[in-house]
């Protein structure tokens, strides 16, 4: 991890406009970051973790923070074990967690630190198809890639709501965790069993055809569509891949292997590692699909490969 310290500013770095609404603070590393007056209330300072793979996405993250007169980055992780790490050891009042990571993803994080230790979390993902209704079901804000300074700001200003509720609640009833985050540790543990489809029907002209979803080789994306493939035939489904994954197929045997692929553990027959992480793998039926290093971790979750 990462740690970052804020620098000091003294007075002569404060310039206040005559209207007292909103002033400028320049840093002695050179950039200018706005006080903005709907923050300005809020004494204590707010300490935040940035976990994400990208180096440019920390880097925006930790810009727009840095922004906001009273949040400070204290600390920034480029995958999801080094997240679990400084969550366990910092004190933090909120973090922005990328959903896709490679060695553990966010909900991993999640389900390893526990709903009882986790502080509040704002997901961000590049990807909408990335369990954005399990989001919204359990209340936990989400930054959608790209996002502007606003929805930042939103973001943040809803996470200041959700803080000084928690406070009054704690102090009125006690409450040591916050009820959202437990719903989300109950979903990834297990208890709230999903069930998946055994059958897709693709309907051509008055009828429909059936085709058993374990019989599926694989699956690429065609824009707003699916084209799923059995047998190297295809057939095409009015779905996205996202809508597929999320519910129909069944996680602990469909696989994301690319952003426009996902494949049927139990088809694979070979893998061929390529450079910069890339393969290709080799389906029985002799269909050969691309695994791309940002999504090569989900593949090493379900196929052991020995040195």
């Amino acid at each position: 991890m990462h740690v970052r310290k804020r620098e000091d500013v003294d007075a002569s770095d404060i310039v206040t406009p005559d209207d007292g609404s909103c002033g400028v603070t320049r840093h002695v590393c050179g950039y200018v970051r706005m006080r903005n007056p709907q923050f300005d209330a809020v004494a204590a300072s707010m300490r935040v973790l940035i976990v994400d793979d990208s180096g440019p996405a920390r880097e925006r993250l930790r810009l727009l923070a840095e922004a906001v007169p009273d949040m400070i980055v204290v600390g920034e992780c480029a995958d999801g074990r080094e997240a679990v790490d400084a969550i366990r050891r910092s004190e933090l009042d909120l973090v922005f967690l990328d959903v896709d990571m490679p060695r553990l993803d966010g909900f991993g994080v999640v389900a390893e630190v526990g709903a009882a230790r986790m502080p509040p979390l704002v997901f961000t993902s590049a990807y909408s198809e990335f369990a954005v209704r399990a989001f919204e079901s359990y209340a936990l804000d989400y930054l959608l890639k790209p996002f502007d300074d606003t929805r930042f700001l939103a973001a943040v200003a809803r996470v200041r709501r959700q803080i000084d509720l928690h406070h009054t609640q704690d102090a009125e009833r006690g409450a040591k965790c916050d009820s959202r985050l437990l719903g989300l540790d109950d979903h990834l543990s297990g208890s709230q069993p999903a069930a998946y489809r055994e059958a897709i029907a693709i309907r051509t002209g008055n009828q429909y055809e059936i085709i058993r979803v374990p019989d599926i080789d694989w699956i690429e994306a065609a824009g707003n569509y699916s084209k799923v493939y059995l047998s190297q035939r295809s057939r095409i489904l009015t779905k996205t891949l996202g809508t597929l994954e999320r519910e129909v197929l069944d996680p602990s045997v469909f696989i994301r292997v690319h952003r426009s692929a996902i494949v049927n553990s139990t088809k694979i027959a070979s893998v061929e590692t390529h450079f910069h992480g890339q393969l290709t793998l080799g389906l029985h039926n002799g269909a050969q699909v691309q695994c791309s290093r940002r999504f090569r971790h989900l593949l090493e979750q379900r196929v052991y490969f020995t040195t």
